[in-house]
């Protein structure tokens, strides 16, 4: 470690230096001549020189806000001198769209074909709730095949139930009634389900005939529903549907996995617990692994809207049309106004441990995010949980809160999932697989129990993004085909079906 430098320059024109390791109070920057004048944390930053008051200061040759006092050359910047202010974007609808390399092999992975045409990498039976009332007879019916077991069934994967905490209450011809219902649709229609079973209670405002109804679901043996009202309470229920689960069971068993090419893989791209190596390691590695799957006809989506905020040109200089440069600018107005109705500000969206892990105003943590997504053109803006059915790098509007973007982006269509963290994360979302990517050392000796993938070399400067990013597509295809994440041998999952609620509850 001693012949690594503790700082890292991301950018010739950048403002600050970012400690690769803690900084003690002294150390000299040889190539700036500047003197670190206190001890500095792992991930914060360092001015490269003085700063005035309100000026700019740029990482990543991007602005990230701006001096809220003086600053000395060697001080470390964050939350006591540095600001948000006006960051002057340019949404430049499709100045930087371009042609994509094309790949120099096809590559496959090892997929459920359905009869719908798509392709899963898992082959769940599920469990869905149409309200919080029918949560405690669906994980009942859950646990009553973990403990019988499905040896039976090698094909099968599992069945899970997905319980939802609400269900009732709400319009029933309002915004967030159709959210839930297209989120329920989803979940019902994912390829990584060969069979649903939908419980109500019965008396609800989400109508499980509403649902079928409006999402055009497609009853039969395969996609079943009953309500507790109307089958005569709890035993029955429970009764009922472990028999229709054992109905489902040899049908589901029948599927097999088969070749399939890697452009049928929909991937979803989320990160939790920032700090701020991610802008520098995982999410740029992840990125480079994005344009792999994209250059192979997959499909990738980023998320969480207020997460890209301030940082959204970026984005729309390579939207593919200024009709989906727009789509995405209208949801971070849509965004701006919600804010504002709650009396919520977008640029204040760092979390505390975001903000521990160096990272100090949205638009330092927005440009680190929207790494993410690569150098692919953004070929089309999604709503909360609509299908996505572009090929390529697509948007989807979601919070920023993990197990709302989760949801959303898996009742997308995403069969795969790469989530990137700093700080730590113990997270997983059936029935789609979720790899977990460290972004620093530190995190990876702290916590591998719970990380798939290292990329913290990357930031101490022992691998390059191309390494990292390789090795990460690798894992997406290695997982697709069937290999367990840490996740799922933990078994999370079950309880992170978490809908948006962006509406009233009445």
């Amino acid at each position: 470690m001693s012949t690594i430098s503790p700082i890292i320059i991301l950018h010739p024109n950048d403002d600050v230096a970012i400690a690769r390791f803690p900084v003690q109070a002294g150390y000299v920057i040889v190539d700036k001549n500047i003197t670190v004048l206190s001890d500095i944390k792992e991930g914060h930053k360092i001015a490269l020189h003085d700063i005035k008051t309100d000026e700019p200061v740029k990482r990543y040759n991007q602005i990230i806000g701006y001096a809220s006092e003086p600053i000395k050359a060697g001080e470390h910047i964050h939350l006591h001198n540095l600001k948000m202010g006006d960051y002057g974007q340019d949404y430049a609808f499709g100045v930087d769209k371009h042609d994509m390399p094309k790949p120099t092999e096809k590559r496959s992975f090892m997929g459920y074909k359905r009869a719908n045409g798509k392709v899963g990498t898992r082959n769940y039976i599920g469990i869905l709730t149409s309200v919080n009332c029918s949560a405690t007879v669906a994980r009942a019916i859950e646990e009553h095949f973990k403990k019988r077991g499905l040896e039976d069934f090698p094909n099968i994967d599992g069945i899970v139930a997905l319980p939802q905490s609400f269900g009732c209450a709400m319009d029933m011809k309002g915004e967030l009634m159709k959210i839930m219902q297209r989120t329920m649709s989803g979940y019902a229609n994912h390829a990584n389900f060969a069979g649903i079973l939908i419980i109500g209670l019965g008396c609800e405002s989400n109508q499980i005939k509403d649902l079928i109804q409006v999402e055009q679901l497609q009853e039969g043996p395969m996609l079943q529903h009953m309500t507790i009202q109307e089958t005569g309470g709890t035993q029955k229920t429970f009764n009922k549907g472990v028999q229709i689960i054992e109905s489902m069971l040899v049908e589901a068993n029948k599927f097999q996995r088969e070749e399939v090419p890697a452009s049928e893989l929909i991937l979803a791209l989320e990160c939790g617990g920032s700090d701020s190596y991610s802008g520098i390691s995982a999410n740029p590695a992840l990125g480079y692994a994005v344009d792999l799957l994209v250059q192979q006809g997959g499909t990738a989506i980023l998320a969480e809207t207020p997460e890209i905020y301030g940082a959204e040109y970026m984005l729309t200089r390579r939207a593919v049309s200024p009709e989906v440069g727009q789509k995405l600018v209208d949801r971070i107005l849509w965004w701006e106004d919600y804010a504002k109705r709650c009396h919520a500000e977008l640029n204040n969206n760092p979390s505390a441990g975001n903000k521990e892990g160096g990272l100090t105003t949205i638009l330092e943590k927005s440009l680190g995010a929207i790494a993410k997504a690569g150098s692919s053109n953004l070929v089309d803006v999604y709503e909360y949980a609509q299908p996505v059915t572009a090929k390529g790098l697509v948007f989807m509007d979601t919070p920023g809160y993990d197990a709302f973007a989760c949801t959303g982006q898996i009742a997308g269509g995403s069969t795969v999932m790469c989530f990137t963290t700093g700080r730590g994360s113990a997270y997983g979302a059936k029935p789609t697989p979720c790899i977990k990517l460290a972004t620093n050392n530190f995190l990876w000796k702290r916590q591998e129990e719970d990380m798939d993938i290292n990329c913290g070399d990357v930031a101490d400067g022992l691998e390059t993004l191309e390494s990292a990013g390789k090795r990460i597509f690798e894992m997406i295809l290695a997982v697709a085909s069937g290999e367990q994440t840490k996740s799922e041998k933990f078994g999370y999952g079950s309880l992170e079906f978490v809908p948006w609620q962006p509406g009233a509850i009445m």
